[in-house]
C-alpha cells in the first residue's frame, strides 16, 4: 500500500484574491512557490501584476473623473 501525497498545483482561491488585492503578497507567494510549485508561483505572479494594473487604472479614473 503505497500512499503518495498529492500536492495540488493550483493556488487556492483565497490566496488568488489576496495576491490580486495586495500585489506585494502576490510577489512574495511567487517567490516562495517558484521551485516547488511553479504553476502556483506563476498564478500568484500574474494576479499580482493584474492587481497593479487594476490599481493604476482605478487611481487614474478616480483622479480624473471623481476628484476633479
Amino acid at each position: 500500500m503505497n500512499k503518495q501525497v498529492k500536492h495540488t498545483e493550483k493556488l487556492p482561491f483565497g490566496l488568488m484574491i489576496l495576491s490580486n488585492a495586495v500585489p506585494p503578497i502576490g510577489f512574495y507567494l511567487s517567490y516562495r512557490y517558484r521551485r516547488e510549485f511553479p504553476k502556483k508561483a506563476r498564478t500568484a505572479f500574474i494576479n499580482a501584476m493584474m492587481g497593479i494594473r487594476i490599481g493604476l487604472i482605478g487611481a487614474y479614473l478616480l483622479q480624473t473623473y471623481i476628484f476633479v
